[in-house]
């Protein structure tokens, strides 16, 4: 646990705040999260006609009205420069436009029910569910905990992370349930982004894994960064990337082997998180042989027969990981706060069928 609060000075600039949100939360987003840009290409001879006209002609989808803005907004190119006007006339060679990836609308309250926890005028923590995304992305435009947030506190989130993002400070992986705690006041905010940017924060998970990481129990100390050969999942790299620190225990095995030295089927993982890389734990237990289980991008290999009938007996559709323990300093009492929750009935069910191998 943290030893002190961190002073969050609620006269700090907006600016400051904002600049500490980033910080602390950048790491915890998925890759994903953000759509890439679209860029259509055409090449063109040269015409007398106007540009705006001649684009908008050998690109259906687009008007020439869209065109002027998108030229104005400085993503369409001839040969790599960019284009201002398209008043004049058509010049021969390759015409890029990037079109802007497509922007959630601003989130609405949903009335979404909520566990939580605790809350005060500062902040609330709640137990988030698996397949709630923490904010808006697209594709997933609206049941997030934002929505809930939204409804349930009002206009009394803090504004610091963005109109997509009010109050949060940190998250987990739609698929992951667990503990977490959003800001209310915009100090708050600035407090709890400074403890996730120093790691002053307790994180455990609970992860039910194929096999299990041995020695029972480590630390995993590595660098992680994008993978090379798909940019949507992250990897353990040699060089580049960033530090990643996950601590770990062995606290049960299941389905033991038939041969001394052999592998058990299934593990029960607690997992400490020293920083908060994207999809570290994933990732990490991965690196050691034991994927979560059910994770469907983590998860290479195919866990044995009888675990596979217990993930599907258990309903289990998403990575077995629960955030169990969140522990901190409250940034504006200073009072040493720790949360700590069960793993849902879907991991609870697996975890006994398993017991039963």
């Amino acid at each position: 646990m943290p030893s002190g609060a961190v002073d969050a000075n609620p006269c700090s600039s907006r600016h400051e705040a904002a600049s500490r949100a980033v910080d602390a939360i950048d790491d915890d987003f998925e890759p994903t999260d953000t759509a890439p840009a679209t860029r259509l290409t055409v090449r063109l001879e040269a015409s007398s006609d106007r540009l705006d006209k001649t684009l908008a002609a050998a690109l259906p989808a687009l008007s020439r009205a869209r065109i002027q803005a998108l030229m104005a907004e400085g993503v369409v190119t001839l040969d790599g420069a960019p284009l201002t006007s398209g008043s004049g006339r058509t010049t021969a060679g390759d015409y890029a436009v990037d079109l802007p990836a497509p922007r959630p609308a601003d989130p609405q309250p949903e009335p979404i029910l909520l566990t939580v926890l605790f809350e005060d005028a500062d902040l609330i923590v709640v137990d988030k569910p698996a397949g709630m995304a923490a904010h808006p992305a697209p594709g997933t435009p609206d049941g997030t905990l934002v929505n809930a947030l939204l409804a349930h506190c009002g206009d009394s989130l803090s504004g610091v992370g963005g109109v997509l993002r009010p109050g949060i400070v940190h998250r987990l992986d739609k698929d992951t349930s667990g503990v977490m705690v959003a800001a209310k006041s915009d100090r708050a905010h600035a407090g709890l982004s400074a403890l996730f940017a120093t790691h002053d924060i307790e994180r455990t998970y609970i992860a039910l894994t194929r096999g299990a990481p041995s020695p029972a129990k480590g630390r995993i100390e590595t660098r992680i960064g994008r993978s090379s050969s798909d940019r949507k999942k992250m990897a353990v790299l040699k060089a580049g990337g960033r530090d990643a620190v996950t601590d770990y225990v062995v606290q049960s095995t299941f389905g033991q082997p038939a041969k001394a030295g052999g592998a058990p089927m299934a593990g029960r993982v607690a997992c400490t998180l020293h920083t908060g890389r994207t999809h570290q734990i994933r990732v990490h237990l991965a690196s050691r042989g034991a994927p979560i289980l059910g994770d469907p991008v983590y998860g290479s290999g195919s866990p044995t027969t009888p675990v596979k009938a217990a993930i599907a007996e258990a309903g289990l559709t998403r990575q077995a990981l629960h955030a169990a323990v969140l522990g901190f300093v409250h940034p504006i009492t200073g009072k040493a706060l720790r949360f700590e929750t069960a793993p849902p009935p879907d991991m609870q069910s697996l975890e006994a069928l398993l017991a039963a191998l």
